[in-house]
């Protein structure tokens, strides 16, 4: 799921191509798209986009006459910027927005239609629709440690709360608490003083960091490929492979269709985390260690 860092990404390219700009013409593919009926889509025809704004994970196309579009990319959703009146794509193609010198293309992969646009009337539509999480480069340590430990859960869950902070997910949670030095399954009010100024530094870096990085990157051009896993991450789609910071194996908890990844030395004293399902399959034979799990490897026939 596009992120903080990928979003700001979106905008910084979109910007210079649409403000300003007319949409002469939609054009919706996927019916589960569009989930507004009032005002239709439609109504943004012939209208300026005045202005582009990130709220949370969603990006939020400003038109004139107090219209805007709201779009939440969800996980597979992306977008193009392709030549004039260019074809939506069978499969992929969810919308496009028609200007006189591009197409925005609105795509999505895979069969699960998650992504989103709702067009509303009114700033305090948009509000509405904001999950409320803060802005961590908008508050100080105190804020952020208050809203840290309001509830009691882990560290992976509060950082990815949308109602808690704005923009972090699943991707950059790890690579937070990572640069922490903390656990994800850390309970958030169990943090001491520096643990927590450790989590609110490393919080705003790795986020200003990998901002920096995508759009130095990306430069004058369109983001062609935004995704959750980037060869210089540390450990974020690593598992197995070693920790930059103390080369050990990546270790990860896999849940639902989500996984947390962590390094055990860095992040956990060495201790392995029990992932679930495999946690019931083995029981009391879960190995604690990563000297643990070496020796049940070279145990296992192969």
């Amino acid at each position: 799921m596009p992120e903080l860092p990928d979003v700001e990404l979106y905008l910084a390219a979109l910007r210079p191509r649409v403000l300003g700009h007319g949409v002469r013409r939609t054009r919706v593919a996927s019916p589960f798209f569009v989930r507004t009926f009032d005002p239709p889509l439609t109504a943004i025809e012939g209208r300026l986009v005045m202005t582009l704004a990130r709220v949370g994970k969603r990006i939020v196309f400003g038109f004139e006459d107090d219209l805007f579009a709201v779009v939440h990319l969800m996980i597979a959703g992306r977008l193009r910027w392709l030549e004039p009146g260019a074809k939506i794509p069978a499969k992929l193609g969810l919308a496009a927005f028609d200007f006189d010198h591009a197409t925005l293309l609105f795509t999505e992969a895979g069969s699960r239609k998650q992504a989103s646009l709702h067009l509303v009337r009114g700033a305090a539509a948009v509000e509405a629709m904001d999950p409320g999480g803060a802005d961590v480069f908008a508050m100080p340590l105190e804020q952020f440690a208050a809203a840290i430990a309001a509830e009691n859960h882990t560290l992976k869950r509060v950082l990815t709360d949308p109602h808690v902070f704005s923009g972090i997910g699943n991707a950059y949670s790890d690579e937070i608490l990572h640069a922490a030095r903390l656990s994800p399954v850390k309970l958030s009010q169990s943090l001491e003083d520096d643990e927590m100024a450790r989590l609110f530094s490393a919080t705003r870096e790795v986020l200003a960091v990998w901002t920096a990085r995508l759009q130095e990157e990306t430069g004058a051009g369109f983001p062609e490929k935004v995704t959750a896993f980037r060869p210089q991450m540390a450990v974020h789609g690593k598992y197995g492979q070693p920790c930059p910071r103390c080369g050990a194996p990546v270790q990860r908890i896999v849940y639902a269709t989500n996984e947390s990844n962590y390094c055990a030395p860095c992040q956990t004293g060495g201790r392995l985390l029990a992932d679930r399902a495999l946690s019931r399959l083995l029981r009391e034979d879960w190995p604690k260690t990563l000297e643990a799990l070496e020796q049940a490897r070279r145990r296992s026939p192969p």
